[in-house]
C-alpha cells in the first residue's frame, strides 16, 4: 500500500499541481458546528439523497423547496406519524416526486431519527460523534436501522451534511483495489474494516480529514 504522500503525488499531477488540489478537496465541518444543526436538517438532507438514488439529481434538486412544504419542513414527529390520509396527499402531491416506497421512507427514517434524538438527545450528537476510525460502524448504522440508507446513499448525505467521512465511489474504490486493500467495492465485514483500516493508516500519517483523503484517493485515478 502506497502512503498517503505517494497517493497525493499521484492525485496532483493528474490535477495541474497540489494548489489545483488542494481547491478540489474540501473541508469537514467542525464538529461545533454540525452539533448545532437541528434534527429536522438531517431528515431533509437523507430524504433528499434517497429520492435522488437511481433519479435525476438535478430534477430533485430543483423540486426540492416543494418537498419542504409538502414534508412540513420535514419536522420529525410529524413525519414519523404520517397516517394513511397524509400518505394519499403526498403521493397525489405535484410538488414532489410521487414515489410511494420513498415517500414511506420519510416515515420510517424520521423514527429512526427519533430514536436516535431519545438515545442520545439529538440526531447531530450522533451523527457528528461518531469515531472517526470506525466510520464503517456510522455507516453500517445507517443501513441497519435507517430505510434505503444503504450502499451510498447514507454517506452521500453525510458528505453534504459537513460530516467527516470517506465515500466507496467507484474511483475511491478503485485506489483501493489499486493499492491491494480490498479486490472489489466493499460489503464483507472484512473488506469494510480493511478498508477502514488503510484510511486511518493514511489519517496518521498526513493529518488529514477521511473527506480530504477520500477525495484524494478518487482523484488519483
Amino acid at each position: 500500500m502506497r502512503s498517503f504522500d505517494e497517493i497525493y503525488e499521484i492525485s496532483a499531477s493528474r490535477k495541474g499541481g497540489a494548489d489545483a488540489l488542494e481547491e478540489l478537496l474540501g473541508k469537514p465541518l467542525p464538529q461545533s458546528e454540525l452539533l448545532e444543526i437541528p434534527d429536522d436538517r438531517w431528515l431533509s438532507r437523507f430524504s433528499q439523497h434517497v429520492f435522488s438514488a437511481g433519479f435525476n439529481w438535478k430534477v430533485i434538486e430543483t423540486k426540492w423547496p416543494g418537498f419542504e412544504e409538502a414534508f412540513h419542513g420535514f419536522d420529525l414527529g410529524r413525519c414519523a406519524f404520517m397516517d394513511d390520509e397524509m400518505f394519499d396527499s403526498l403521493i397525489q402531491d405535484t410538488r414532489i416526486v410521487r414515489h410511494g416506497a420513498k415517500i414511506l421512507s420519510v416515515r420510517d427514517n424520521a423514527a429512526f431519527l427519533l430514536e436516535l434524538r431519545d438515545e442520545h438527545g439529538s440526531v447531530a450528537q450522533v451523527l457528528a460523534g461518531w469515531p472517526k476510525d470506525d466510520y464503517v460502524g456510522l455507516l453500517k448504522m445507517l443501513k441497519k436501522r435507517g430505510t434505503r440508507l444503504g450502499g451510498n446513499t447514507g454517506a452521500y448525505a453525510l458528505r453534504f451534511m459537513g460530516v467527516d467521512g470517506f465515500i466507496f465511489s467507484r474511483d475511491v474504490v478503485g485506489r483501493l483495489v489499486a493499492e491491494g486493500v480490498i479486490d472489489k467495492a466493499p460489503t464483507s465485514q472484512k473488506a469494510l474494516a480493511q478498508a477502514q483500516n488503510a484510511f486511518n493508516t493514511w489519517a496518521e500519517q498526513s493529518g488529514r480529514s477521511l473527506t480530504e483523503i477520500s477525495r484524494v484517493l478518487a482523484f488519483s485515478l
